[in-house]
């Protein structure tokens, strides 16, 4: 049983699974399924109350939401700390591989490259560019559009709001544009 929970499960057992629950979830308590909302209930819990815009009461609005981030935390720890293998690896396409090299990425042990993702690779320019850069573009941009990724993409298109099919395009317009002419301009 734990070795089928340690292998992928395909796209299309996942993907059902999950608008299945995120339907349970927004016809049973009417709520939307969003993770980029619950950083302004934590600022309304942790900030003084002299910001009008974060005056509201976070336990009636958003405890559900943040107990739903919690989950999500605690699922991917679990996921990628007990249920991975020493030798799991992201399978990627040689292409996409040798693009990577290209740019210097030469790592492929671990879920995640460490050549971008560790402290080491944090403390250059391009590493605080991205981060500095990439978080204004991604907060700016989920405000802007009334929601995240996961907000509009599981929540906006499982109960067919045509906002989010067109945010959702967006962001995959943003992201093909992202990785073929940004990336490599940084790298």
């Amino acid at each position: 049983m734990l070795d089928a929970l340690r292998s992928p499960w395909p796209w299309w057992v996942a993907g059902p699974l999950i608008g299945l629950v995120v339907l349970f979830v927004f016809w049973y308590g009417g709520r939307k399924w969003g993770v980029s909302q619950s950083l302004q209930h934590i600022c309304a819990a942790t900030l003084p109350r002299g910001i009008e815009y974060f005056r509201y009461d976070w336990r009636k609005d958003g405890s559900w939401n943040l107990a739903m981030v919690a989950g999500v935390v605690l699922g991917g720890f679990i996921g990628g700390r007990v249920l991975s293998g020493p030798d799991d690896v992201v399978a990627i396409s040689e292409a996409t591989r040798a693009d990577l090299i290209g740019f210097g990425i030469t790592d492929f042990t671990g879920l995640v490259p460490s050549d971008l993702f560790s402290f080491q690779a944090l403390l250059t320019p391009t590493g605080v560019a991205l981060v500095i850069g990439g978080g204004f573009l991604v907060g700016f941009g989920a405000r802007w559009a009334n929601g995240c990724t996961s907000g509009h993409a599981i929540s906006g298109l499982a109960t067919l709001q045509p906002s989010s099919l067109l945010a959702v395009i967006g962001f995959f317009l943003g992201g093909l544009i992202s990785a073929h002419f940004l990336l490599p301009l940084l790298f």
